[in-house]
């Protein structure tokens, strides 16, 4: 017998000298064996996991691409700056409101098809957003921009779950949350650089470019890796859950006499249905992991918030240059999320280790974590991020009421997108882990209560620096983001508890604790 690398086992060698008996013995055991949790190779789930990051990436550049040219805009349509912001005010109500619905779509008819939903009405929009002249188009079209990109990021957070085990995800959810964090920081110099030298309407012909680039190597490349359609990734499916290759390739196959056995009870697709999403919201656990996910944000949106108004005030910077500060804090964030993956997949190893569970039965039902405290295996890597974030947003409040130089600020910008986009990045990981049958429906509470908190602490922050100054305001503002270790710390000694008892009165809906069907 030959394994995928052609080597022999040992048992085979031993079945080939000895009786009938043991060979039979040795096929029944062989038999026994469980499949594998996905048959996507290591090289596959890199460019899986790094096509996901570049949807996310497109997702959070494209409400950021958009700010260096509000003023631009606002002249060339000739209305007052307060109607262009309510562009970006139903811009953020449909990037709450529009994952809770594609998110079960997804989990219900996979992820191809709901991706191809998503960039249909994401092309569209930007080519009218391109071509408009008046502001009704530019309001309706924004609101269809946001309805067709803002579930990307949901997307690919199903998607990692459906190729990944518990031991392996936290390395694939830091690359694919990176991707998205980049977003923040290059948008505004992209859009900045457009609207300075080509006019604001290039803005949205390169949006068209960079979805088309996308779009193009999906519609060839990318399989479908919904676990309810294709099980661990070789269960026949439907020609709109084909990529190209994986089309030609299976007809190919089925002319020559092969075709794969594998069989995979698909749910029924209705109309999406949100309430799913709102029942992730009120479990006692995430519940509060979705609490403590939106108040770790809350310090890096206000800090993204006020660079522009601060910066040009204190250091006279144009919009270009406003838009180059954004750099540090997604360089950060990036870096960060990447090793903090690493750190999560190390952590998880460690503990199973240290209780002696097996990592092949985790890897084997990774959907089944009874037994083994994951809250504590994700959640331990929050603290130190949370202190050194903490103690960089207070900093960063105390240098900008002070007047020091640019520099200063700046650095502490980095470690603040840093700290807290990485803690963000591991309550993300611990998400997935407990809802991994409807990872993206999951992914869509968390995006839908991160951006109510994310409005709110925009909405308040100047209020806040009229009436405290800087420095006292991001003072407030860190022990907010602080009084999260409390909450974080019942999750890890309560949630195995909750996990349990949700578990065994779940008998349909959501469950995060039941296996992935396949």
């Amino acid at each position: 017998m030959l394994l995928r690398n052609g080597e022999k086992t040992a048992s085979t060698k031993e079945v080939v000298k000895t009786s009938p008996e043991a060979i039979e013995l040795s096929l029944s055991n062989n038999a026994e064996q469980p499949p594998v949790h996905s048959v996507f190779t290591r090289h596959q789930k890199i460019y899986i996991s790094g096509s996901a990051s570049f949807a996310g990436f497109i997702s959070s550049m494209s409400s950021h691409v958009y700010f260096p040219a509000l003023n631009t805009v606002a002249s060339d349509l000739r209305v007052s700056g307060g109607l262009i912001n309510l562009t970006v005010t139903c811009y953020l109500i449909f990037q709450g409101l529009s994952p809770m619905f594609l998110g079960d779509f997804a989990d219900k008819a996979g992820r191809r098809p709901a991706y191809i939903v998503c960039f249909l009405l994401y092309l569209v929009s930007n080519i009218g957003l391109a071509l408009q002249t008046d502001y009704a188009a530019l309001f309706v079209l924004r609101c269809v921009q946001s309805i067709g990109i803002s579930p990307a990021m949901a997307l690919s957070a199903g998607v990692v779950s459906d190729i990944t085990t518990a031991a392996e995800r936290g390395s694939y959810m830091g690359s694919v949350t990176a991707g998205a964090l980049l977003g923040p920081a290059v948008g505004p110099v992209i859009g900045g650089l457009l609207a300075e030298y080509l006019g604001w309407r290039a803005i949205f012909w390169f949006l068209v470019i960079v979805a088309g680039v996308f779009v193009v190597q999906f519609l060839v490349f990318l399989p479908e890796t919904a676990r309810k359609i294709v099980g661990n990734g070789s269960a026949p499916c439907s020609w709109w859950n084909q990529s190209l290759l994986g089309w030609y390739q299976r007809k190919r196959a089925s002319q020559k006499g092969y075709a794969s056995r594998a069989t995979v009870k698909r749910p029924r697709v209705g109309f999406p249905n949100p309430a799913r999403t709102f029942s992730v919201i009120f479990q006692k656990d995430t519940g509060i992991i979705l609490l403590s996910n939106a108040i770790l944000l809350i310090s890096y949106y206000d800090a993204c918030a006020c660079i522009p108004s601060i910066y040009k005030e204190l250091y006279g910077l144009n919009a270009l240059q406003i838009g180059l500060c954004y750099l540090p804090l997604g360089v950060g964030a990036a870096i960060a999320c990447i090793g903090t993956g690493k750190v999560l997949d190390y952590n998880y190893k460690r503990i199973a280790a240290h209780l002696n569970i097996p990592l092949h039965e985790t890897h084997t039902n990774p959907g089944n974590l009874a037994g083994f405290p994951i809250e504590k295996a994700r959640l331990q890597a929050v603290f130190p991020l949370l202190t050194i974030g903490s103690l960089a947003v207070i900093v960063f409040g105390w240098v900008l009421e002070f007047g020091m130089h640019l520099a200063v600020p700046t650095t502490m910008l980095f470690f603040i997108g840093g700290c807290m986009t990485a803690a963000n990045s591991i309550v993300c990981t611990l998400l997935v882990d407990l809802y991994p049958a409807n990872a993206s429906a999951a992914a869509a509470s968390r995006h839908f209560v991160r951006c109510l908190f994310g409005a709110a602490a925009t909405a308040l922050l100047e209020p806040m620096l009229n009436g405290m100054g800087r420095g006292w305001c991001f003072t407030l503002v860190a022990l907010i983001t602080f009084v999260n270790a409390p909450l974080l710390l019942a999750v890890i000694r309560y949630g195995p508890r909750w996990r349990e008892q949700r578990a065994s009165r779940s008998c349909g809906g959501i469950s995060g604790n039941r296996p992935p069907e396949a």
